[in-house]
């Protein structure tokens, strides 16, 4: 029989996560407190039941799997509470506000044998994954110098709600650039490991209506040379993601929009360009995928509990720079 996934948090994430699922042949249940957003996946994807409460939910029995797509607040019970129905769980990310509670997450994972994929799904994304095996294969020399960017206005990111009502504009639920946005920490770790020292700043200074922070800077120091400063805004129009990897040897250039890799060797603005033509969509889909696998046990998580752990440590370690306006110097960094 086809399994069954209950997703818990129905909006707009939690309705992507449904949507793949069920094209992969899943069959589908949700949870979530707000009867509109259940009547709305349920009228996308077509579900077995629809509950305000996990409780009433899991009473209903017969599911396989979960996937935590509720406020990034709410991850750590709904996640607990998966793990110890003995229920595989896909986790969006970030892992939790705060490491702590996330190191309570992996004792449960570890404590009940229960694996947990973590969806920082920018490591499924194909141009990325063509950059990691460049850099891998040095294609531009030694790194000096690497620059995350990531700008885009909140009120773009949900055009059919006021984004004051998004919980992005909550830090009490776990909202702001610097947590929601941890896709970029994430992804420094992935390509370079911890590095051995930062300093941040965390700042709410545009006219949004919101509460959490809405600026984010970060300098960080590697070993061998290397230096990477990651920016993170919710005020950008037009929106912009892209990541500059400069060389030894050139420099190589990712962007979401256009969606392609550029390498320079040369002075002049000559560039050797690879497009893609790969929908945002696709690298959820590659989540939706692994996550049957994992259920299946025919594959691990990719993306684990304890690497979201290093993210939320380096989330704190900027938080401290910010707050005391000193470096902070990180254990695990060469």
């Amino acid at each position: 029989m086809a399994p069954h996934i209950l997703i818990i948090g129905s909006g707009s994430v939690g309705k992507r996560h449904a949507r793949n699922l069920a094209a992969l042949g899943c069959r589908i249940s949700c949870v979530d407190p707000r009867e509109d957003r259940r009547r709305e996946l349920a009228a996308e994807t077509s579900v077995v039941g629809a509950h305000a409460t996990i409780e009433a939910s899991l009473a209903q029995g017969g599911f396989d799997a979960v996937v935590v797509a509720s406020p990034t607040t709410y991850h750590p019970a709904n996640t607990l509470i998966a793990l110890q129905a003995k229920l595989p769980v896909l986790l969006e990310k970030p892992v939790a506000k705060t490491a702590g509670e996330a190191k309570i997450m992996l004792m449960a994972e570890q404590v009940t044998r229960v694996p947990v994929l973590l969806g920082y799904t920018w490591r499924w994304w194909p141009p990325l994954q063509r950059v990691r095996a460049l850099l891998e294969q040095k294609a531009v020399g030694p790194l000096r110098h690497v620059q995350f960017h990531m700008s885009a206005h909140l009120a773009d990111w949900h055009p059919w709600e006021p984004y004051q009502e998004f919980f992005m504009a909550s830090a009490e639920q776990g909202g702001g650039a610097l947590l929601d946005e941890s896709h970029w920490i994430d992804l420094m770790l992935w390509l370079f490991g911890e590095p051995q020292q930062l300093i941040g700043r965390v700042e709410k200074i545009s006219d949004l209506a919101i509460d959490s922070d809405d600026n984010v800077d970060v300098l960080a120091i590697f070993p061998d040379g290397l230096r990477v400063s990651l920016h993170l805004d919710l005020y950008g129009r037009p929106h912009e993601k892209f990541i500059r990897f400069i060389g030894e040897g050139g420099t190589l250039m990712w962007s979401a929009d256009p969606n392609r890799i550029a390498i320079g060797r040369e002075a002049a603005q000559s560039w050797e360009e690879e497009t893609f033509n790969c929908e945002r969509n696709d690298m959820f889909a590659a989540v939706a995928q692994e996550f049957l696998d994992v259920i299946a046990g025919s594959a691990k998580p990719s993306c684990t509990l304890a690497e979201g752990i290093k993210v939320m440590e380096m989330i704190e370690a900027v938080r401290t720079s910010s707050k005391e306006g000193r470096a902070v110097t990180l254990r695990g960094g060469a």
